[in-house]
């Protein structure tokens, strides 16, 4: 069976599946920030996205979720079936407000609640993609669970790779900035190399965004560059249908 839906969890701005969207890729990502028009879904440049809280989901239902927004309907488990054996990617990038090394300070404050809801949304993201991984009636699927550096390297294990979106400025020069980004991966997920802009001089923008209600989106985008090289490593199928984007 084709391979050809690309799924993102936590994923306000959908900028890691635009590749795979002009590739011809089925893609949704789910995020509570999501309008809701109509429905609890609806299809935004090329991308389906769903307002769903996440933080307390199995995995099943998040595949029910996309079954509905392609066939129309969630309640046959041979349709369902069908759904998660088309999966050939998944991303997420579960919130870091508790996580993140870099606000440690501001941690007290905060709260047990907060930690609490932390952990256990990243806790879902890694659920959702090991699923594939465990199951054993489905084949694995390449994942990658995008966090700063932070305190989940002591909850549950060190990431697998991390990066800086200059590496990749080679495919975006515009991606000329410096923010370590680790990536907790699995399933066959290949880390692509490196392909730096030779004039590019990374700057921190990241670290100087502005106060105000879209900092955190800002900050947590995925750079174009490295969304690029990733479609690029893993996509089982460069292009498949383009009459899908349209």
């Amino acid at each position: 069976m084709k391979r050809d839906i690309v799924i993102s969890l936590f994923d306000k701005t959908g900028e890691s599946l635009k590749p795979w969207r002009d590739a011809g890729y089925y893609c949704v990502t789910f995020d509570n920030q999501h309008p809701v028009f109509d429905g609890q879904y609806h299809l935004s440049d090329g991308i389906w996205k769903i307002n769903l809280d996440l933080l307390d989901i199995e995995p099943a239902n998040i595949l029910l979720e996309i079954e509905r927004v392609i066939n129309g309907r969630s309640d046959d488990l041979d349709s369902l079936r069908g759904i998660a054996e088309r999966v050939a990617f998944i991303s997420c990038y579960p919130p870091c407000d508790s996580l993140a090394v870099s606000g440690a300070r501001w941690f007290k404050g905060k709260g047990l609640r907060s930690l609490a809801d932390s952990v256990h949304m990243f806790a879902t993201a890694a659920d959702f993609c090991e699923f594939f991984q465990t199951d054993g009636e489905y084949p694995p699927v390449p994942y990658y669970i995008e966090n700063p550096v932070s305190t989940i390297s002591t909850y549950w294990r060190k990431p697998d790779y991390s990066y800086h979106p200059w590496q990749y400025s080679g495919l975006e020069p515009a991606d000329c900035y410096t923010k370590k980004t680790c990536l907790w991966t699995g399933g066959g997920m290949v880390m692509p190399a490196a392909d730096c802009d030779p004039d590019c001089q990374p700057d921190d923008r990241i670290h100087k965004a502005a106060p105000g209600p879209d900092r955190k989106n800002f900050r947590s985008a995925t750079p174009a560059g490295f969304a690029r090289a990733v479609f690029a490593a893993n996509a089982p199928i460069q292009s498949i249908n383009l009459e899908r984007v349209k």
